[in-house]
């Protein structure tokens, strides 16, 4: 990893770890429109889709997806990188709450196996990304299946070439309360692709939940499996 590319993972959990509180109101107070019309349920809907008993939801911040799926059943294991989002997400309940980074998740530090693991909005960064996506297999029981749920490239491309690379983040639609945003890494569709298939997973299904307004995607969604399943 690069000095540079260091800093720009570094910033990002320290943009979260400074920006956790507004984002719990926002959140509670569902301040995001497109959250709030689309890609919540679009989430609940792929996960409970998989008939899971066991959930391990990776970036769980305060843990609202947890308790939508504790409470129709399904236990549920949230891990996040923020210590503040930890304690407010076990506050609540709802589930069982993990403070780990993505390094320590990938060096099998939960100890733990889930039917589905679940990364919503959750993969921002480039290097550590690709190494918690090496070790989702880990992470999965027998037919084990990670969704995914992200910015749609196209719609999050903006007026910037469409190729992958960092970008600067924005607190825009998400009220007030903010202070710097978190870097991002974009990839275009066909380096998700590249990216699943060199962490060893395999695209089983895309879904591309619209707004109901501007009838465009508000999101991409992927759903995949360990590319060695059958």
């Amino acid at each position: 990893m690069t000095s540079e590319t260091l800093l720009l993972e570094n910033a990002i959990l320290a943009a979260w770890q400074q920006n956790a509180q507004p984002w719990t109101q926002a959140v509670r107070e569902q301040r995001i429109e497109s959250r709030r019309l689309v890609t919540d349920r679009a989430v609940v809907e792929a996960v409970m889709a998989c008939a899971p008993k066991r959930v391990i939801d990776i970036g769980c911040g305060e843990g609202w997806l947890a308790r939508v799926l504790t409470a129709q059943g399904v236990e549920v294991i949230g891990v996040d990188a923020v210590a503040d989002l930890i304690e407010t997400a076990r506050a609540q309940g709802g589930g069982r709450f993990e403070h780990l980074s993505y390094a320590q998740l990938a060096a099998g530090m939960l100890g733990e196996r889930g039917d589905v693991v679940v990364c919503n909005f959750s993969l921002l960064g480039k290097q550590s990304v690709e190494h918690l996506l090496a070790a989702v297999p880990g992470l999965l029981n027998h037919s084990g299946v990670l969704v995914v749920q992200t910015l749609h490239p196209m719609m999050a491309c903006g007026d910037q070439p469409y190729r992958d690379g960092w970008r600067e983040g924005s607190w825009a639609g998400c009220g007030e309360g903010f202070n710097t945003p978190a870097p991002w890494y974009f990839r275009t569709l066909g380096g998700w692709l590249d990216t699943f298939t060199a962490c060893g997973l395999r695209l089983i299904r895309i879904d591309e939940p619209l707004h109901p307004d501007s009838g465009r995607p508000a999101s991409v969604l992927f759903v995949l499996v360990p590319a060695h399943s059958v």
